[in-house]
C-alpha cells in the first residue's frame, strides 16, 4: 500500500509531465495527422504499454544495466533512431493516409507506438530518476509500488497525448481527400519523425 501523501505529491507531479510537450505527445500528433483520431489513439494506448514495461524494467534493476552500459544504451538508441526514420520515409512517400481508409495503418499504430517508445533509453533512465522519489520501502514491495506509481503515469499519458492525437487527426481528416494536402500532411509527420530520430540520436546518458 502506498501512503495517501505520497500518491497526493505524485499526482501532480505526473499530470505535469504528462503536459508537457515532448517525443510521446509529437508522436501522437504525428499520428493523428496523417492516419486519424483512432489510430492516435491506439499510438498513445501502445506508448502506454511501452511506458509500462520500461517501469517493470526498472522495478526489476534492469534500468540500472542500461544506465551502467554506455554500449547497451546506444545499441537501443540507434535502434530507435533507425525505426524513426523508416517511418519518416513512410509518411513522406505515401502521405497522409484517409480517415476511413484501410484499416491497417490503425491496427498497427499500436504497435508502432509502443516500439518507438521501448527503443528510446531515455524513458527508463527518467522512470529510474522520477519514480524512485515517490517510494517508500518500507511500506511494501518495491516493484508493486513502482508498477502502480508508472501504471498512473501511463495513464495520465495515454489521456493527455491521445486527445491531442485526436484533435490533430479531427483539423486533418477534411484535407486527406485532396491529393496535395495528403502529400503536404504526409511530409509535415515525415518531418515530425525525423525531427524526433534526430532528437533520439543527440541524447546523452547524463
Amino acid at each position: 500500500m502506498i501512503d495517501p501523501v505520497i500518491l497526493l505529491a505524485f499526482l501532480p507531479a505526473a499530470l505535469a509531465l504528462n503536459f508537457t510537450p515532448g517525443a510521446d505527445m509529437m508522436f501522437c500528433l504525428a499520428q493523428g495527422v496523417r492516419v486519424g483520431p483512432r489510430a492516435s489513439l491506439a499510438a498513445s494506448a501502445g506508448i502506454s504499454c511501452g511506458a509500462m514495461v520500461h517501469v517493470l524494467l526498472a522495478g526489476l534493476g534492469v534500468g540500472a544495466a542500461v544506465a551502467a552500459q554506455p554500449w547497451l544504451f546506444d545499441v537501443i538508441r540507434w535502434a530507435g533512431v533507425g525505426y524513426l526514420l523508416f517511418l519518416a520515409y513512410g509518411a513522406i512517400r505515401n502521405g497522409a493516409l484517409p480517415a476511413q481508409g484501410p484499416g491497417q495503418p490503425v491496427s498497427n499504430a499500436f504497435l508502432t507506438g509502443m516500439v518507438v517508445n521501448l527503443t528510446n533509453p531515455k524513458v527508463i533512465l527518467f522512470v529510474l530518476a522520477f519514480v524512485p522519489q515517490f517510494v517508500d520501502p518500507s511500506t511494501g514491495s518495491i516493484l508493486a509500488q513502482f508498477l502502480i506509481l508508472g501504471a498512473m503515469l501511463a495513464l495520465g499519458g495515454f489521456v493527455v497525448n491521445g486527445l491531442v492525437g485526436v484533435f490533430a487527426g479531427s483539423a486533418s481528416r477534411r484535407l486527406t481527400d485532396n491529393p496535395r494536402s495528403s502529400r503536404i500532411l504526409g511530409w509535415i509527420t515525415g518531418s515530425i519523425f525525423a525531427a524526433l530520430a534526430v532528437r533520439l540520436a543527440i541524447l546523452e546518458r547524463a
